[in-house]
């Protein structure tokens, strides 16, 4: 090329090079780089393709694939140099490919667009990392359960506005985590069938001329089917965004464990205490342990919740079908996946090592009068109706505040002074253990029915 933007692929139609700003400015080369192994694979399929179409024949095909393994080795063993110059990941490798194998490199493009390309790219890279993901979650699920079996009958007080409210079991409340974390992984399971969608076919945006065979380039890179609409297989990145808010809303679920794993393991609760490995302490203050990895994550779930919101914008005013635009979808993603995956595995690694301390959960579990609305139910059983229980409990409660008392400890006497209905076997019911039991359902905190739910639990992992 002897004038108008040398080394660009599309520089036939320009009169001046780009200027150097501009090149830096556009390129994409830097972080898009990082589905260099999915847009070889997808090159790959791509050549097969157009040798069944009979566009390519059985040497060039074979030259591509073998040139495109190479290229693969040189990137994975560091030996590549990516230029900026050639904007992208895609035109990095194929000036490579061309360099190393001559005129049958520059065929390889035939039938498709950058647009279609990144694309597919961007979707085999999704769809592996939700399968990552997925995996995760299981880990830390099945983390969960080990604690949750270990604490079956482990009594501490459930809450209500942070305030003690009545007692279940510390493996009832980890069986509630198990729970949130398994529509995370119901909804990435979805989501991934919507990414498995191939693009590829769609070119720039109207599709080809060429006699192309998209159902079987599907098959060889495991995609359930081919993108409909050619405008919309480039134009959209709903699949991203849906990925991302997935992504936030499990990121939402952990950011919610952190916080109890922060306010339990403080001086004022001490309901646990987190391993020393997970933990930090004060430059200034030797006693400090801090409990820096919930934190993190309690905080890096506000930068997730941040790349949806980037994208969600990002695809609000654009016209059909690809813009430059798109390239922004890429870091937001590629946080999204790295911050998720390092929160996974955070607390799969910090929650089965934390201590849980029985004794100052089952005291914190009386502190609270949490068996008031046994008391409450004990009444009603009795013949009570509800709201006049409600008020003889409540005017218990305010005599055991002032007397320092709980419930369980005053006497028989001073308890059928507010309802002549209260009889010797109260006293079964004001018992921690008497009230955790009495909730033996399905879904209640009764230790029989939380080992129950992990039996149950255990077989939807396997």
């Amino acid at each position: 090329m002897k004038d108008g933007a040398p080394d660009k692929p599309w520089g036939g139609r320009f009169s001046e090079p780009t200027d150097t700003f501009v090149e830096a400015f556009t390129a994409s080369v830097l972080f898009d780089r990082r589905l260099y192994a999915y847009d070889i694979e997808g090159s790959i399929a791509h050549a097969r393709m157009l040798e069944r179409a009979g566009i390519l024949d059985r040497r060039e095909r074979q030259a591509i694939v073998d040139g495109l393994n190479e290229v693969l080795g040189e990137i994975e063993r560091g030996d590549f140099a990516w230029s900026l110059s050639l904007e992208d990941v895609h035109m990095n490798i194929e000036a490579r490919l061309t360099a190393r194998i001559g005129d049958p490199g520059k065929k390889l493009h035939t039938g498709r667009s950058r647009n279609d390309q990144v694309a597919t790219d961007l979707r085999m890279y999704l769809r592996a990392e939700i399968d990552t993901v997925r995996g995760r979650i299981r880990a830390l699920q099945t983390a969960l359960l080990d604690v949750a079996e270990r604490e079956a009958e482990t009594v501490m007080p459930g809450f209500t506005h942070l305030q003690a409210a009545q007692p279940v079991t510390f493996g009832h409340h980890m069986m509630a985590w198990f729970e949130m974390l398994d529509r995370d992984h119901e909804r990435l399971a979805e989501c991934r069938h919507r990414v498995n969608v191939l693009p590829l076919g769609a070119a720039a945006l109207a599709g080809t001329g060429y006699p192309i065979d998209r159902a079987y380039t599907a098959e060889l890179l495991g995609f359930e089917t081919i993108a409909a609409n050619s405008l919309d297989a480039v134009g959209d990145r709903d699949f991203v965004i849906e990925f991302l808010a997935d992504a936030a809303l499990l990121m939402t679920h952990l950011s919610r464990i952190a916080e109890e794993l922060i306010l339990w393991s403080s001086a004022q609760f001490e309901f646990v205490e987190l391993p020393d490995r997970y933990c930090t302490g004060s430059s200034i203050m030797p006693q400090k342990k801090n409990p820096d990895v919930p934190e993190l994550v309690r905080g890096k779930s506000a930068r997730v919740i941040g790349h949806l919101t980037t994208l969600l914008v990002l695809m609000k005013a654009q016209p059909l079908a690809y813009n430059k635009d798109n390239q922004e979808d890429k870091e937001p993603l590629f946080d999204t996946v790295d911050t998720v995956r390092d929160a996974l595995r955070a607390f799969t690694g910090l929650i089965p090592q934390m201590r849980v301390e029985r004794e100052e959960l089952r005291r914190a579990a009386r502190r609270g009068y949490t068996t008031a609305t046994d008391l409450a139910d004990y009444l009603v059983r009795r013949g009570v109706a509800f709201r006049d229980a409600h008020e003889a409990v409540g005017r218990a409660v305010r005599f055991g505040i002032e007397q320092g008392r709980d419930l369980s400890e005053l006497s028989l006497e001073e308890l059928r002074g507010f309802s002549a209905a209260i009889d010797e076997d109260v006293y079964q019911v004001l018992t921690l253990e008497g009230s955790v039991a009495s909730r033996d359902h399905p879904g209640g905190t009764a230790p029989a029915q939380v080992r129950a739910a992990i039996r149950r639990a255990r077989e939807r992992l396997t």
